[in-house]
């Protein structure tokens, strides 16, 4: 299982990073940061299944930290490190799913039996939600199929508008709270697609009821609710992202995903099943890898590959003249370049096929690489004008991406130099 480390004490994550034996055990440590809002954009990227995180962090603290995650990726295991023993930050904790509470110090026993708890327990929830959906399949769940038909109709043209309320307080009675201020759909194709459908299903059954998966012809549709706009479209975001990783895994093949529109009227749900149903259409014959793809909001920079290409050329130019900054985020590469977070995560991924930790990480190391060749300066001093305040972070970084450290490239190019 993948795991994220946010942690404002350099000591800490230091600690943790090099002397837990990650190598020993079934955990990969795939990116840490020193707080919440640093570490939301590379969560995403990563897709960890397990976050451990510190309570007391500045900028966004661990208790936002675990409401964001609960609201835009509710499949993940938290792990909470605190140094302060007090019941209101248990408490808080607790109320926002967060499956095991560390107080620091901690060793790299706790450490262990902490991530063997939350994997146990995240292996045996999606077990029982696969197993739940394999019972319903052949049993044939007349109240599943009864919710699934509800909600296609309100994708349908033959419904009227002023049908799509009574449908959402209908679904209300049958124990499905659809109503919500704003709403998006996600349109899934896929193959296989029984499998596949049942991949939407299940992950729609761990989303706290934030999200609704039905089958469709060709794979599903993902009916995602939010309090406010930004809610449904991080959702949208992170549940179109999550499917196509949860489909690969089962050996998906052809998988398009298209996000619809934000709306905030339930008549308005067909307007945004529509945009995600074009927009996925729009991806059928531009290319056999799997794919998500934005509303029609951005359109003209994602359907039109030159616009598309603009976009991304100047994020890149942006990062290649800031990413010696160790506080560059993702947010401020999307702020330069107009557009959200989630959209810009998104877009950068699908247009460079590098998500935006992989492609800083490309620049800072390969500043790094030039430095360690034409310069005798010392590691730690070419860590920090690389972007990296931490050098022994920066030491992890570069091993884990090239298989040696820093001092063996050097050696390894003044030998070929000789």
């Amino acid at each position: 299982m993948k795991v994220f480390l946010a942690d404002d004490e350099i000591v800490v994550r230091e600690g943790i990073r090099e002397s837990f034996p990650w190598d020993e055990t079934p955990y990969t440590l795939v990116g840490e940061a020193p707080d919440g809002e640093m570490a939301l954009p590379i969560i995403r990227d990563t897709n960890p299944d397990i976050v451990i995180t510190d309570i007391k962090m500045p900028f966004m603290d661990g208790i936002e930290l675990c409401r964001t995650l609960r609201a835009q990726m509710p499949w993940i295991g938290i792990i909470v490190l605190s140094g302060y023993d007090e019941f209101e930050y248990a408490r808080q904790c607790l109320q926002l799913g967060v499956r095991e509470y560390l107080l620091k110090p901690i060793d790299s026993e706790n450490l262990r039996e902490a991530l063997d708890k939350v994997s146990k327990q995240l292996e045996d929830e999606r077990k029982a939600i696969e197993h739940a959906a394999s019972l319903r399949t052949r049993l044939g769940n007349d109240e599943r199929l009864v919710k699934e038909k509800l909600i296609a109709s309100l994708y349908s043209e033959d419904s009227a508008a002023e049908d799509s309320l009574n449908v959402l307080r209908h679904l209300e009675t049958m124990g499905c709270n659809c109503i919500a201020p704003y709403y998006a759909v996600v349109d899934a194709a896929f193959n296989p697609l029984n499998e596949g459908q049942e991949v939407a299903y299940a992950l729609s059954e761990g989303s706290g009821g934030v999200m609704y998966a039905t089958p469709t012809r060709t794979g599903s549709a993902l009916l995602v609710l939010g309090d406010k706009a930004e809610d449904a479209e991080e959702r949208a975001y992170a549940f179109a992202a999550s499917l196509v990783r949860e489909l690969e895994r089962v050996g998906g093949s052809k998988i398009r995903v298209g996000i619809g529109d934000i709306v905030d009227a339930p008549e308005e749900i067909l307007k945004s099943f529509k945009t995600a149903r074009h927009i996925r259409h729009i991806l059928v014959d531009r290319s056999e890898k799997n794919s998500v793809i934005l509303g029609t909001r951005e359109m003209g920079e994602v359907s039109d590959d030159a616009a598309g290409t603009s976009v991304i050329s100047e994020a890149k130019l942006y990062m290649s003249q800031h990413f010696t900054d160790p506080n560059l985020m993702l947010q401020d590469v999307a702020k330069a370049v107009g557009m959200s977070n989630s959209r810009f995560s998104t877009v950068f991924s699908q247009m460079s096929g590098q998500t935006f930790t992989e492609y800083l990480i490309y620049l800072r190391l390969s500043k790094a690489k030039e430095m360690l060749r034409a310069t005798n300066i010392k590691s730690s001093q070419i860590a920090k004008e690389s972007g990296y305040n931490d050098s022994h972070y920066f030491s992890y970084i570069f091993k884990k991406n090239t298989g040696i450290t820093p001092s063996e490239y050097r050696q390894q190019y003044q030998n070929q130099s000789e």
